[in-house]
């Protein structure tokens, strides 16, 4: 909640993107129509497995439980008993799941290997509870009709929960949800050589696009095993802008690491993982040094920021606390509202262009703060101390930041904003006459991660006008932090700083 840039009127039309469009690169017409094709959300791997883990205990436990409320209690009563013996074998077959190896993409998609597995594993289960009842002399006080139905209906709902998982996999792998989209640097032999090497490999969820390179001559191909070259290295920011790039792999080999370090210097500032191929490399490190897609070796440079797991959790921590923050904001919203529309004329409510994640532009929801004939849809002139623009109320929900309220329907609706994250700075944010991406080296690395109403730059008192290039560089140094050490104990400190902060390091908001 703590930015001061300036204001513009719901009605004014933005067009802060158009001089930033004109900076962007063409791209070859090879790459244009890649990026021109439909694309669709990825759904991550690993959040759908640790789901169907969960779908499964929660299936073998309801199952367990129903049959003896149905059948067991009202012959012999109640016992706490029955219910810790249901959530250990859920707690078990979940177990035994993974150690037959069953929850895996792969494996999901098929149907011989994952129902044989998973009925050995269902029958280990019963088996080793069976024994465990003898052991323990309690084998007279399980209802046998109870344990064999159990058994039976359990059975039957885990093959059809895997029946609907399969047809639901092979539906987002059919959509390419479940394919890691990659691109490939290096379009020479090297290049060739891994394209095959990925492309031979059954279940593979790698999907090619095309390779870049930035050499013309002769040891450039234009074609590696048919996927095609798409440009320079250069492009491959501007392609990812406009369409889900998940991995950057470079073909090229570990000697050329003065290339290597240029290319990553430009690439670092994406959202996406990058790795180098280690299929042609002479020198072997030892095998857990690397990671592997499917049987090609590769080092990892960079990780994508905020990912599987991390995301359901900040996705779940924004719109539940979001949520929350925004019932509790009403009344004082509605009261701010009130007070713009008394204090002069024009809309409560203006909304402006904001570069959001992996440089996307959003639409910002703000309280009106300068009058209405002085608007500035651009943000070319960044509001000052004592700014005529704006208006009474404006200078007070400004200072204490109650104008960024209303991006709590960003957070909670719309989903474009996190509650904590890097300021998101209009796109003509300018200091003095240089764009901010011009005056601070890898300033797009911050948009690695969806913007924040509030974030860690901001409660460190870097807020407000910019004015010199000191105050730029450490919201970036500070988003940086942000990003690389982001957890949800982090979001929730900064959340709980940021009242204080309003209080305290606000001499730069006017």
């Amino acid at each position: 909640m703590l930015d001061a840039a300036a204001s513009a009127p719901m009605t004014a039309t933005p067009t802060a993107g158009a001089p930033q469009m004109e900076r962007r690169r063409r791209l070859s017409p090879a790459a244009l129509a890649v990026s021109n094709q439909k694309v669709r959300k990825a759904y991550s791997p690993i959040v759908i497995a640790g789901g169907v883990r969960i779908a499964d205990f929660v299936l073998i436990s309801a199952i367990g439980v129903a049959l003896y409320l149905s059948y067991v209690v009202p012959l012999s009563g109640f016992r706490w008993e029955y219910i810790a013996a249901i959530l250990g074998m859920a707690v078990a077959a979940v177990i035994s799941f993974q150690s037959a190896d069953i929850y895996q993409i792969q494996v999901f998609r098929g149907q011989l290997r994952q129902m044989t597995r998973m009925i050995s594993a269902w029958a280990f289960v019963f088996l080793l509870f069976t024994g465990a009842s003898f052991l323990a002399k309690l084998g007279g006080e399980v209802s046998r009709v109870w344990l064999s139905g159990f058994f039976l209906a359990g059975l039957a709902a885990l093959v059809g929960e895997r029946l609907c998982l399969r047809t639901l996999v092979r539906s987002w792998a059919h959509d390419g949800r479940l394919d890691r989209r990659t691109v490939i640097v290096g379009s020479d032999q090297n290049g060739e050589q891994l394209v095959e090497a990925l492309k031979s490999q059954d279940d593979t969820d790698i999907h090619v696009l095309g390779v870049f390179d930035d050499r013309n001559d002769t040891r450039a191909l234009e074609t590696c095993a048919g996927s095609p070259k798409l440009g320079k290295v250069d492009d491959i920011i501007e392609f990812a802008r406009r369409t889900r790039i998940d991995l950057v792999l470079f073909a090229l080999p570990i000697s050329a690491e003065t290339r290597i370090l240029e290319m990553l210097k430009k690439l670092w500032v994406l959202p996406v993982d990058i790795r180098l191929s280690a299929h042609t490399n002479k020198l072997r490190f030892r095998p857990r040094s690397y990671s592997y897609l499917g049987e090609v070796p590769t080092l990892d440079v960079f990780e994508a920021p905020i990912t599987d797991w991390d995301l359901v959790m900040k996705w779940l921590f924004d719109r539940v606390v979001g949520g929350i923050c925004l019932l509790l904001a009403l009344p004082a919203m509605a009261l701010v509202a009130i007070a713009i529309k008394l204090d002069s004329p024009g809309p409560v409510l203006f909304r402006q262009k904001r570069f959001g994640f992996n440089n996307e532009r959003i639409d910002v929801f703000k309280f009106r703060s300068l009058y209405h004939h002085q608007a500035d849809p651009n943000a070319s002139k960044v509001v000052t101390k004592n700014d005529p623009r704006v208006t009474r109320v404006g200078r007070i929900i400004r200072k204490t930041s109650l104008d960024e309220l209303p991006q709590l329907f960003n957070v909670v609706f719309k989903g474009n904003l996190s509650l904590v994250g890097p300021r998101p700075h209009a796109v003509q944010g300018k200091l003095q006459s240089r764009l901010f991406d011009e005056a601070v080296d890898g300033y797009f690395a911050r948009h690695r991660v969806k913007p924040g109403i509030t974030g860690w730059a901001q409660i460190n008192g870097w807020r407000g006008e910019i004015d010199n290039e000191e105050k730029i560089q450490k919201r970036v140094e500070f988003d940086l932090y942000y990003i690389e050490n982001w957890s949800v104990l982090f979001d929730l400190y900064i959340l709980l700083k940021t009242p204080l902060a309003l209080l305290t390091k606000n001499e730069n908001a006017y």
